[in-house]
């Protein structure tokens, strides 16, 4: 069996979700096929990983392929292909991505999913993603496509509407949902055995449900102890316990997230706002920073002391290969369309999260029904971006990304019209080649 990772330079997840493979018997004796652009970093990861499989008793195979040149070779026979590709890196497209927005005001915090930063994120991954839907139709059409890359709902849509390929899009914020909120909560006696209910859209599914291993519902208790979390000036997830407040539950991803998907919080005639919530203004930049030096320091550790033992991670895509492998079951949130309108208050063409069974069938999503009515309204806000900015990237229209910004709630929030589209103009015009052309 064939696994392919596509940007195996990403080194941390790359040895997160091989490992794992690793640690599984069902894919230890995998061929790990390894697909990068950037040679160095490729390297890199062939490095820890071999050692890695060494160190777990030297199962399976190792291969790399670096080049748009070898893709087909990296994809070709594959079972299951693993995305973690970021188009433009860093630097140069995430530091345009905050920096030309902050000179007409317009201020983020993560900038991946949604907003003109995940727009624009978007509109350079999609036809990459094109060209690796194109290769697997050619040399692996039944491989299963696991795509972790942001902004997920956009891509992973993409590939469920225009494309041939099985594709499910994978995020660890539903694994670690309820963890965190009875946490914070300080209902840590509540964790086990807990039962749970979590669909929407990516970063923004609800917790809809939640119960203590009686059976008993927990909501009423979580409701009754936000205020107090709320009055903590250190504590930092209180958007997220906002949103129990004013709209009833809890959401998958962080609040530094949420602060943007929304036209609530990040707001420059309210400026108190920022520190109110505790909102970390240009969180991603910093964090890309400190990775990267965080990485650098990580990879010289291993090159002087050797490998570190990997422990399984709750990351879905080796339980996902496992399942379809030995045809023992397991259920993951899994973004997928909404065909059938498994969540039926949304839209057949969004890209939905919802509870899903692996099986020796695949990915097989589960009917949620109705969301409750301003949870789905809050999920449309996000919906009608992610639509329309799909729908540019396969025609090629700039209004399309006009509207798409223009529908964002937090630029629509802050911007007029006329300002909104001088911004993308400008937006595409310093991502230069990493974009195609529009008219």
């Amino acid at each position: 069996m064939k696994i392919t990772f596509m940007g195996a330079g990403s080194t941390v997840f790359a040895r997160n979700v091989i490992g794992d493979c690793m640690c599984a018997e069902a894919l230890r004796d995998s061929v790990f096929a390894l697909y990068d652009i950037d040679a160095k970093r490729l390297e890199e990861s062939r490095a820890i990983l071999e050692a890695m499989r060494v160190a777990k008793g030297g199962y399976g195979k190792i291969e790399c392929y670096v080049g748009v040149e070898n893709r087909k070779d990296a994809l070709r026979g594959a079972s299951f292909v693993v995305n973690a590709i970021q188009v433009g890196l860093y630097d140069p497209c995430t530091i345009i991505d905050f920096e030309v927005p902050k000179k007409y005001g317009l201020r983020q915090t993560i900038a991946d999913t949604l907003g003109i930063g995940g727009i624009m994120r978007a509109l350079r991954t999609i036809p990459v993603m094109k060209d690796f839907a194109d290769d697997m139709a050619e040399v692996c059409p039944d491989a299963l496509f696991l795509n972790y890359t942001n902004p997920m709902a956009m891509l992973t849509g993409y590939m469920l509407r225009y494309t041939p390929i099985k594709t499910v899009g994978l995020c660890h914020s539903v694994q670690v949902c309820s963890e965190s909120l009875l946490r914070d909560l300080g209902m840590e006696d509540k964790l086990e055995g807990r039962k749970e209910l979590i669909a929407g859209i990516n970063h923004m599914a609800w917790l809809i449900d939640l119960r203590d291993k009686n059976g008993v519902d927990l909501y009423p208790e979580v409701r009754s102890r936000v205020d107090d979390y709320l009055a903590r000036p250190d504590a930092h997830n209180k958007v997220r316990m906002e949103y129990i407040k004013h709209f009833g539950y809890y959401v998958t991803e962080s609040s530094e997230h949420n602060a943007e998907y929304n036209m609530f919080y990040i707001k420059s005639r309210y400026p108190e706002l920022i520190e109110r919530y505790n909102i970390p203004l240009d969180e991603y930049p910093r964090r890309c920073v400190n990775q990267i030096e965080r990485w650098k320091s990580e990879y010289a550790e291993i090159l002087e002391t050797g490998i570190k033992e990997h422990t399984r991670t709750n990351e879905y895509a080796s339980r996902i290969m496992e399942a379809v492998v030995t045809g023992v079951p397991f259920q993951i949130g899994g973004n997928v369309l909404n065909s059938g309108r498994l969540i039926t208050n949304l839209p057949d063409d969004a890209c939905v999260e919802v509870p899903c069974l692996v099986n020796a069938h695949g990915v097989n999503p589960c009917c949620v029904g109705a969301l409750p009515v301003q949870c789905a309204a809050m999920n449309m806000t996000n919906i009608n971006v992610q639509l329309l900015t799909i729908e540019a990237a396969v025609t090629r229209k700039k209004d399309h990304i006009y509207q798409a910004a223009m529908l964002d709630p937090h630029t629509g929030s802050e911007l007029d019209v006329d300002t909104i589209k001088k911004m993308v103009d400008d937006l595409i015009e310093a991502h230069g080649s990493f974009l195609p052309a529009y008219h």
